[in-house]
């Protein structure tokens, strides 16, 4: 169903004539009467756009056009002015233009180095990765490459709801008394947003992929890094960016999906904490932090504790820095709620003692603001130093099981229980338990880049069927496809294979489960069911001694062996002796 034009021109006048209403250059006679031909104006060319949109989202976009036009307006009236003009004393023309050069910098990495804008939902990741030291491209691109569509979304909304007050601290014009814009190339106001600004936030990016433990991808680290600066200056304000991230989702996800038709179904997926790379967003904002306290202290321009305590406390919970989790068995995950949940007091305590510490002395020379922050920066130094033998493992000893498909320099195959070599690779003392974590499923390695991943877990695999993976390098990119099938013994657990197909080639056998015996007793015989060699075979035994093997039967055929009649029918096969008849296996179902 098209939407009507005269439903755009309705709602587009109705947007113009309530921003003409509150906008005080619009409030004398005639005003709105002259601000109605101009709605009706846009409301046309709009509807020549969205004619032939649906309704729903051409309802979508009158929302946020909505939203848009009342922030704008509010913001030309009574307080809002005087926000906009304090905007315009510390930014140029009043716009965070080193938020937007980051922002779209993230944007155009993930569109355009990890061929996302051949389809942005399924990009490449495994090369831009910090997998080692020694792979020091992964270390630099970490920080700016995203593992999905979702994930870029996220961070870049993120961005543009914290780094504009991270820039507005930062400021385009100096504040020092005394200093003008212009005076020099520090002070210049094109040279900190254009420059100074996104250099920052480039440096903070290389610092987070370098100093975050183990294989990170993702700029969360430099989020909260804008969240971490702006929090020391601005708690209060940086708590209100966080909620108008919220808002600015909502409007992301309105004119992505207007409407929504959803159903209960299965579906497979780790918990949602299992994919925060905790350390790396605490490093993130502790450097963040320390990077504003040094401006705070400079400036002696501090807010006060309880704006700052409780500034701390609503941010670190609402963007999940409680979330301390590790690896459990396969596919579990242990998530420590209360240690996080004192981690987040702890860390709302140090803030407040950095900020408000004053200049008196402590120990000789050692002032009470300068033991206050040599303990904000305990856990930096503390953190970079772990991180170190963390990320100079290698992996060039870690040979794949079975025969995996080589893609210029990838290995990518199937294995159950095997040791990860990623995490295996960190060697601590006392905590060898920790690391010694086993992986199941699709495993993608490559010795030159220091490469090894667990990229499709087991369970995922079981669920779904069938996944694929991407690996490449800078202009290339490879498709690698798995598949399970199985077949499910009656009373018994599942018996399957995995194949791998490499891009233009064969679908290659790399993994075969051990067999499960059907509980079912038939002629004094039980039937078990097998993988070996990649088909499907059925054992008849007879006290637990094979008597004689056949392949499952085709779709509508039988087989004998061992005394019984093997009938298929569909999906299940029946074990048959004289008149009776039962059920022994049933082929494996996927979502």
């Amino acid at each position: 169903m098209n939407v009507s034009p005269l439903l755009v021109v309705a709602a587009t006048t109705l947007v113009t004539l309530v921003a003409a209403a509150a906008v005080p250059r619009f409030r004398r006679p005639g005003s709105l009467a002259h601000a109605t031909p101009v709605g009706i104006v846009v409301g046309i060319a709009a509807s020549v756009a969205l004619d032939a949109l649906d309704i729903w989202t051409a309802a979508a976009y009158v929302a946020v056009v909505t939203f848009v036009a009342a922030g704008i307006a509010v913001l030309r009236v009574g307080e809002g002015r005087a926000v906009v003009r304090r905007a315009r004393t510390r930014l140029l023309f009043g716009v965070p233009w080193g938020s937007l050069l980051a922002a779209g910098g993230v944007v155009a990495f993930y569109l355009f180095a990890q061929f996302g804008a051949q389809n942005p939902r399924s990009p490449l990741v495994v090369p831009f990765v910090s997998w080692s030291y020694f792979y020091p491209f992964g270390t630099v691109t970490a920080a700016f490459a995203h593992a999905s569509l979702g994930h870029v979304t996220g961070n870049v909304i993120a961005t543009l709801a914290l780094a504009p007050l991270a820039e507005y601290a930062f400021s385009h014009f100096p504040t020092d008394r005394g200093a003008s814009a212009f005076s020099s190339w520090r002070t210049n106001p094109y040279v900190r947003a254009f420059v100074l600004f996104p250099l920052g936030v480039l440096v903070v990016g290389l610092l987070t992929a370098v100093f975050s433990w183990g294989a990170t991808i993702g700029f969360s680290g430099v989020v909260f890094a804008f969240a971490g600066f702006a929090l020391v200056r601005y708690p209060l304000a940086t708590v209100l960016a966080v909620s108008a991230r919220e808002v600015i989702s909502l409007l992301w996800t309105v004119i992505r999906d207007p409407i929504v038709f959803a159903s209960a179904s299965p579906s497979f997926s780790p918990p949602w904490w299992a994919g925060i790379a905790v350390q790396g967003h605490m490093f993130g904002f502790l450097i963040g932090a320390v990077l504003a306290s040094v401006l705070v202290m400079r400036r002696d321009n501090r807010p006060s504790a309880a704006r700052i305590w409780f500034g701390a406390v609503l941010l670190a919970s609402s963007m999940s820095l409680w979330a301390v989790w590790w690896y459990g068995a396969v596919d579990d995950f242990v998530l420590y709620r209360a240690a996080g949940v004192l981690l987040v007091a702890t860390l709302a305590i140090i803030l407040t003692v950095v900020v408000r510490a004053d200049d008196r002395t402590l120990v000789r020379d050692v002032s009470t603001r300068k033991a206050a922050f040599a303990v904000l920066l305990l856990p930096v130094v503390t953190m970079s130093l772990v991180a170190v033998p963390v990320n100079v493992t290698t992996v060039a000893d870690a040979d794949l099981p079975g025969d995996p498909v080589e893609i210029r320099g990838y290995e990518v195959t199937y294995a159950e229980d095997v040791t990860n070599e990623r995490v295996a690779g960190v060697d601590f003392p006392y905590f060898a338990a920790a690391t010694n974590v086993s992986a199941s499923g699709v495993i993608v390695a490559n010795e030159d880049r220091q490469i090894w991943t667990e990229q499709v877990s087991a369970g995922e695999l079981g669920f779904y069927g069938d996944r694929s993976v991407k690996v490449g390098g800078v202009g290339w990119t490879e498709r690698v496809t798995v598949h399970r099938r199985g077949w499910v013994a009656s009373g018994g657990s599942a018996v399957y294979n995995v194949y791998v197909v490499p891009p233009d080639g064969d679908s290659r056998h790399v993994f075969a489960s051990e067999s499960s015996t059907a509980d079912p007793r038939i002629g004094g015989r039980k039937v078990r069911v097998d993988a070996a060699g990649g088909g499907f075979g059925l054992e008849v035994l007879r006290n637990d001694s094979v008597v004689e093997s056949v392949q499952i039967p085709g779709e509508n055929e039988t087989a004998m062996a061992g005394g019984l009649t093997f009938v298929r029918n569909g999906t299940r096969v029946y074990a048959e002796y004289g008149n009776t008849s039962v059920q022994v296996a049933s082929e494996e179902t996927y979502e």
